[in-house]
């Protein structure tokens, strides 16, 4: 598959995923402003991804700002930190981004190479960090397996190779009979156009249900598992990721399943305490009010329409990361992560 994102020419240039599955669609950014739109438009999306847009995102504005990069600076990173506010490895990366800028603004040019520097080294090491993810977590399905996935935590959400894909990759990989259950993900169906798109690619057997089927198929036997990925981990283990995550996760929870949680050291917000810190991000209320372009219901129609929800620790299993598989009790484990 090609580069979900890639630095090339001093241009970044990222698959529109909003095309996806019936279109591979490529967008050329020459300026931060356009990556910024990119990410708060959704062409990308997906905690890991979102971080690695954000570093290139600065980088090309540095690149671009010409005498006056001092003064422009915190405007790029207001501009850029401003488009999704859950989605935590956005700031993690742009963090990075302003320590280089801290250390080199003094030498314009040599600060432009380490700026462009920075921001391919998170991309490189994303994919890396997938695959110790995967690596680790793999160990925890069995063959015979039906994995349930909510959105899309696959390559398309992070530089390459994916968390919760990953995982599910990494399982295949060491040749244990993995079979996808993939559930929609309304309003923006991630599930259904790009979770399904990926496996797809990679041969892995997978089935499409509506979000409202999950129940009805823990109830029968067919789901052995769920593994999710996460845009903000509190250090309790709260999680926040797709809307309707919590919601498999009570239904886990009562029906026994095991619930996962697969996520880059670097989606956990150490300054928060409790999911109840995380900013949910509403998104504009026609993606609800209509669908592959086709209005649902009226124009007038009020909405909820929030992006993310936050599932409490308590139902989730564990949470795999690069370093190791975390247990509960989170918070004890979380704090390690730091030492």
């Amino acid at each position: 598959m090609h580069p979900v994102i890639e630095w090339k020419n001093d241009k970044v240039i990222m698959i529109d995923q909003r095309a996806l599955p019936l279109e591979e669609k490529f967008i050329e950014h020459s300026h931060y402003t356009e990556v910024a739109k990119s990410i708060k438009d959704m062409v990308i999306r997906g905690a890991p991804a979102i971080g690695v847009a954000s570093a290139m995102g600065i980088a090309l504005g540095i690149l671009n700002a010409g005498e006056n990069y001092e003064n422009e600076f915190d405007n790029i990173i207001e501009t850029i930190t401003s488009t999704r506010p859950t989605a935590v490895n956005l700031f993690w990366a742009a963090e990075r981004m302003k320590k280089v800028f801290a250390e080199h603004k003094h030498d314009s040019q040599l600060l432009k190479e380490k700026m462009v520097r920075e921001a391919v080294t998170i991309d490189r090491e994303d994919v890396e960090i997938n695959k110790r993810i995967g690596a680790n977590g793999q160990a925890l399905l069995k063959s015979g397996q039906r994995v349930l996935t909510h959105c899309n935590a696959g390559a398309l959400a992070t530089a390459g190779y994916g968390t919760a894909l990953g995982v599910i990759r990494a399982a295949v990989a060491e040749g244990k009979k993995i079979e996808v259950v993939a559930d929609e993900t309304r309003p923006y169906l991630q599930g259904a156009r790009l979770t399904v798109w990926e496996l797809q690619q990679d041969n892995i057997p997978v089935k499409l249900i509506t979000d409202n089927m999950a129940g009805h198929l823990m109830s029968k036997g067919l789901i052995d598992a769920v593994v999710v990925g996460a845009d903000r981990i509190a250090n309790n283990g709260d999680a926040a990721n797709k809307i309707g995550t919590y919601s498999v996760a009570i239904l886990a929870d009562y029906h026994k399943i095991p619930f996962y949680v697969a996520a880059p050291v670097s989606t956990i917000d150490f300054s928060i305490s409790s999911g109840e810190e995380i900013s949910i991000e509403e998104r504009d209320k026609e993606e609800v009010t209509n669908f592959m372009n086709q209005r649902t219901a009226r124009p007038e129609t009020e909405v909820y329409n929030p992006a993310f929800d936050v599932t409490p620790h308590r139902l989730i299993k564990t949470i795999i990361t690069e370093k190791k598989v975390l247990y509960p009790d989170f918070k004890k484990e979380i704090a390690s992560l730091k030492e």
